[in-house]
């Protein structure tokens, strides 16, 4: 299936409620609108997450980002190393996205198939690791078709990229490691 179909095809389902899987810089992550609660909850479930852990945002650019975070600073991007920043929540953001943080997980994606799909989708885009909690992330795509089949709307395809693993997570403000990349 062309590059440009299934990435139009992924951002039509996820702007009508819908949750795709998608490769991302180390693994495939669950995606869905960040304002849409029942594809929020959708997620929670497959995942068996708490839903006061929050969630991470990713984007294709800084501006995407904008109205879920309250910072001035820039949001560092580096292709070479995805770090997911975690900076001030805005006052737009649900809870269903900050958790029991006044603060908000964030990432401008540097994968192609990732940044083309928040582009498709006009918005930033929820990724959280495709697993169930405790789990290892998946970045496998035969291993994602046959857990996950069935429980989203659309695997889009490609392959995960060069990272081995989940991106870090690190405070803006501080830069304090707040997990390390895999954990």
């Amino acid at each position: 299936m062309p590059f440009s179909f299934s990435i139009h095809k992924a951002g039509r389902i996820v702007r009508n409620g819908g949750i795709v899987t998608c490769p991302t810089e180390g693994v495939f992550g669950l995606s869905c609108l960040p304002g849409d609660i029942h594809a929020i909850e959708r997620i929670l479930t497959i995942k068996q997450r708490d839903p006061s852990q929050g969630l991470i945002l990713i984007a294709a650019n800084a501006a995407q980002l904008r109205s879920w975070i309250d910072t001035d600073r820039e949001i560092p991007h580096d292709p070479s190393n995805p770090v997911t920043w975690v900076v001030p929540a805005s006052t737009a953001v649900p809870p269903w996205i900050s958790g029991r943080h006044s603060s908000v997980a964030v990432r401008i994606s540097s994968h192609p198939v990732a940044t083309a799909l928040c582009a498709a989708a006009g918005s930033a885009l929820v990724s959280t690791s495709a697993n169930v909690s405790g789990r290892a992330p998946v970045a496998n795509a035969y291993v994602l078709r046959r857990q996950f089949h069935g429980l989203v709307d659309y695997i889009v395809p490609g392959r995960c990229g060069a990272a081995s693993s989940s991106s870090e997570i690190r405070d803006l403000q501080s830069n304090k490691i707040l997990r390390p990349a895999g954990s």
